[in-house]
């Protein structure tokens, strides 16, 4: 009897072993830009902390992060960082990420995750609440078992699992008393005068209830869409624009859903401001000032995304109705 015991225990624990990581999640990070990026990485509140909290992203570059099961927290990507020679001291230009582990200071483009949360299903944003510094693309992946959206036996995976981001460059066209400038010497190519290289949010720049939706104006009935949160929605429609921008910001896709964050998806060139105003959606008049497009024109990156995913779903269904037949 004893024997017996012995041997389905060693048969369960190699079952436990052959058996996938299913709940579990790869984000694969991408960069675009034309210029190196620093990823920051923050685990929420009660999670368990990933391999790292930040890295160097050389342009073209690519690296995955594992995150366990269950896993919440927000990622972003820093520009414009060095040593400074004298101090020592490693600052960046936006997206800095702060000493007491806040997680980055504002403005910074961020995504933001809960992975296997309510009903078995992860949660996912890019918002702009925050502030923006660059655009920002995630893409679900083939999760285990079959295609993010779509189930192991075929059927339409729940919620709406599908891409989401900001694909515009917005800090050459961000609003003057939300633009962030530095010398054009310090920016991507720089040779005098002073570049965009970040987007503030109202709240950040004007600090009241109304703006950052605090105090009277802490409900979703009483804090609604602003002029300037209405800047980034009708440029990134499926990005947070302010605290209760949900209905049309979060996306879902089940649990063990693999994703990939492209930093500039619509990027090629690391020049900031007017040295790459078609950059994503920014175009430059003959004159040299900045033309904002409309959302419509600005969201035809994303759709092509969701196109080409809609593609691939509809042939898989194809297939499992031929296996059927």
């Amino acid at each position: 009897m004893a024997r017996s015991s012995a041997h389905v225990a060693l048969c369960s624990i190699a079952l436990l072993l052959l058996l996938p990581a299913a709940l579990s999640a790869t984000f694969t990070m991408t960069n675009n830009c034309g210029y190196t990026v620093w990823p920051g990485l923050l685990s929420g509140a009660g999670t368990a902390p990933l391999s790292t909290t930040g890295f160097a992203l050389a342009h073209g570059a690519s690296a995955s992060v594992d995150a366990p099961a269950s896993w919440s927290g927000r990622m972003w990507a820093r520009t414009l960082c060095a040593t400074d020679p004298t101090t020592g001291k490693f600052a960046c230009g936006t997206g800095s990420l702060q000493c007491n582990g806040g997680g980055a200071a504002p403005p910074a483009t961020l995504a933001e995750f809960t992975l296997d949360g309510s009903g078995g299903m992860d949660f996912f944003d890019v918002s702009l609440v925050d502030g923006y510094n660059l655009p920002m693309l995630i893409v679900p992946q083939v999760a285990a078992g079959g295609v993010a959206g779509i189930n192991s036996n075929g059927s339409a995976g729940a919620g709406k699992c599908m891409a989401t981001g900001c694909l515009v460059d917005l800090n050459g066209a961000c609003p003057a008393d939300l633009r962030v400038t530095m010398p054009a010497s310090t920016t991507a190519g720089g040779t005098g005068g002073s570049g965009a290289v970040a987007c503030r949010s109202a709240c950040e720049a004007f600090n009241t209830p109304q703006y950052c939706c605090s105090g009277a104006y802490g409900s979703p009935s009483t804090c609604k869409p602003s002029t300037y949160s209405q800047f980034f929605k009708t440029a990134c429609p499926r990005a947070y624009s302010y605290a209760y921008d949900d209905s049309t910001s979060t996306f879902t896709c089940t649990a063990g859903t693999t994703y990939a964050i492209t930093f500039c998806p619509s990027t090629t060139s690391g020049k900031y401001s007017g040295e790459n105003p078609q950059a994503a959606g920014v175009q430059q008049t003959s004159n040299g000032s900045m033309t904002y497009l409309g959302g419509e024109q600005l969201a035809t990156g994303a759709a092509s995304v969701t196109a080409r995913a809609s593609l691939l779903v509809l042939s898989l269904a194809a297939a499992f109705a031929v296996a059927l037949l």
